[in-house]
């Protein structure tokens, strides 16, 4: 096996990992997955907390078709609401609510925890975070707010 290939399974397999603890942390705790939260983390960055939705669906990689099936359950749960463009009614923006807001504080609270215990100890010396994003940066990664 290559060594190009063997980086880029074991990328894989680490992503995976960091989506499972993630994911049982976020769903324990707030009852939301991984990937609802980082489709609220978008919008609490945007400007008034809002996005388009294809805007969004860009910013997270997604089709529009896949944002509104994310978006779905997040409004049910009242963390999201739908609002019309006033000038362009073929236009839909996604909101966050006020409680949106509040679990939002809330879930960045446990994922930054999360992510700290990830990398705490003495397997993680202190250039090696800068280190990591620097490279998973060149791979196309972004943090947070595009970062």
């Amino acid at each position: 096996m290559s060594d190009a290939l063997d980086a880029a399974l074991r990328l894989v397999r680490a992503q995976a990992t960091l989506a499972r603890r993630f994911d049982a942390r976020l769903s324990g705790l707030h009852g939301v997955s991984l990937a609802d939260f980082t489709l609220l983390l978008r919008l609490g960055e945007a400007p008034g907390g809002r996005m388009r939705r294809v805007d969004l669906a860009e910013a997270l990689g997604l089709t529009a078709s896949g944002v509104t099936r994310g978006l779905a359950p997040l409004e049910r749960i009242g963390l999201v609401t739908r609002e019309p463009d006033a000038r362009d009614a073929r236009v839909a923006y996604a909101s966050l609510t006020g409680t949106g807001r509040q679990r939002l504080r809330e879930m960045v609270a446990t994922a930054e925890e999360t992510a700290r215990e990830l990398f705490a100890g003495p397997a993680w010396g202190g250039d090696d975070l800068a280190l990591l994003s620097d490279l998973l940066t060149r791979l196309g990664g972004t943090g947070l707010a595009g970062r």
